[in-house]
């Protein structure tokens, strides 16, 4: 189907809101636009926040890329064409064939990239997040800035009208600095009912 090159690896990078993770992810792309290599980027669909076929960071910046709503997708976009970097931003909200699909582009030679929040906001973990950072040949944890205390931020901490959310709440609510915000394992809350 597709011409294998022994040169593909997965990266991930992950971390809480607010950490850097869609700013690392464009860096690296922007490295290898540099080196003249053929990139193509994803994102999923309901990732709609700042823009519809960006990736967009939270300070602004955005680098073009397809919003889909599956990972079998991504095969459509590759038939027939080489790439040497795919990168795929806020990958914890796709289905578990992502990881078969990421699995199979490094194997035919692309370098994959990706980026997701690796707990919810529980402080769970976010799969199929710890299963792509099994697979993944790096992993970079990235961390923000406490909005309490000014620490190590590890987690989101979901607010709903300025309050923390409820262990039952729905894990999927798309949203920024209105609905989230970086905490540490010490200032970070969950309402039990």
């Amino acid at each position: 189907m597709f011409e294998k090159r022994e040169i593909g690896w997965i990266e991930c990078i992950c971390g809480s809101m607010f950490s850097g993770k869609s700013e690392e992810l464009i860096r690296r792309i922007k490295r290898g636009l540099i080196a003249k290599q053929k990139i193509l980027l994803f994102k999923p669909k309901i990732d709609d926040r700042y823009n519809v076929d960006k990736i967009s960071t939270h300070n602004g910046n955005t680098f073009d890329s397809v919003a889909i709503s599956s990972s079998e997708e991504i095969y459509s976009y590759i038939e027939n064409k080489k790439y040497d970097i795919i990168g795929i931003d806020e990958i914890q909200f796709f289905d578990y064939n992502i990881i078969k699909v990421i699995n199979y582009l490094a194997e035919i030679g692309i370098r994959v990239i990706v980026a997701g929040l690796d707990m919810d906001f529980k402080a769970e973990a976010f799969h199929p997040m710890p299963e792509i950072m099994a697979i993944s040949e790096i992993v970079t944890k990235l961390h923000a800035v406490c909005s309490k205390c000014g620490g190590e931020a590890s987690r989101s901490q979901r607010l709903i009208n300025g309050l923390p959310a409820k262990y039952n709440d729905p894990i999927v609510v798309i949203g920024a600095s209105e609905t989230y915000e970086a905490r540490c394992r010490h200032c970070h809350e969950i309402k039990y009912d």
